[in-house]
């Protein structure tokens, strides 16, 4: 069964289907969810796939991928986000990778696109929408979307 955003109210722990994980988003065999993001160096921005699989495991969030204090902290901000706006949050064990591993990742950007990749891995929200989309942006625990430095660059 497909979980939906409006079947989860209260912010309730859901559980991801099995089949959800090979889902149409699936990138890669085994990857529930692959969302596309921009990282800053300098000027410059580069892209940054974010990942998110959920493995066999205990119920537990991980983010990898060279993250700053600052990304892995996004965890808990995206979890306050996600349950705050009335949706569910996987009951499984979640890994976020940010791709490439080897480029320092910083800043609260990646609140939005991890976000984003949660929801559309645990089939909550259309993962089919999020091709060719960039998403870049801070969430505040009760989910509004705040603006992040660097986004004309990223538009470039």
């Amino acid at each position: 069964m497909r979980a939906h955003l409006w079947e989860h109210g209260g912010g309730l722990p859901i559980h991801v289907e099995p089949s959800l994980r090979h889902g149409p988003c699936a990138m890669a065999k085994g990857m529930a969810a692959n969302i596309r993001t921009m990282v800053l160096e300098g000027i410059d921005a580069h892209p940054v796939d974010v990942e998110v699989d959920f493995p066999p495991g205990l119920p537990a969030t991980t983010i990898v991928g060279l993250a700053s204090a600052a990304v892995r902290e996004a965890r808990d901000r995206v979890v306050s986000a996600i349950t705050n706006i009335g949706c569910g949050w996987p009951s499984t064990k979640t890994t976020v990778n940010l791709a490439p591993a080897d480029r320092h990742k910083d800043g609260s950007a990646f609140d939005l696109p991890i976000a984003i990749g949660i929801l559309a891995g645990s089939g909550q929200v259309p993962a089919d929408r999020c091709g060719g989309l960039v998403f870049v942006g801070e969430l505040s625990l009760e989910g509004r979307l705040r603006a992040v430095p660097g986004v004309v660059s990223m538009a470039m």
